[in-house]
């Protein structure tokens, strides 16, 4: 589709925008019409530190050392500096420096 008709690709971005803000939007539309108890409330307080760990582990577990360097430089990053951009900063360049020394 892309190669064949240079507008493809634009038609493509427009479409998976809008897909990912109907998600969102139909989230936050669906939340606001649910009763949070006390059960949903620990779940949706217990979700973020899930959602890192599914993130994570599959880095660390196919990433290879460079990944893991850089998941540890990310997290003493964000112990010593308690800022979220920090540590992304930290992780990035600890892994491209593993990957350029080959690791």
């Amino acid at each position: 589709m892309i190669a064949s008709d240079p507008a493809g690709f634009l038609v493509l971005l427009f479409g998976m925008t809008l897909a990912v803000y109907a998600t969102r939007a139909g989230g936050f539309w669906l939340i606001g019409r649910v009763t949070i108890g006390r059960r949903l409330q620990k779940i949706l307080q217990a979700m973020p530190g899930a959602v890192i760990a599914a993130t994570i582990a599959p880095i660390l577990l196919h990433g290879g050392l460079s990944a893991l360097l850089a998941v540890f430089a990310a997290s003493l990053a964000m112990l010593a500096v308690r800022n979220d951009f920090a540590a992304v900063v930290a992780g990035v360049a600890v892994a491209a420096a593993a990957r350029a020394a080959g690791l």
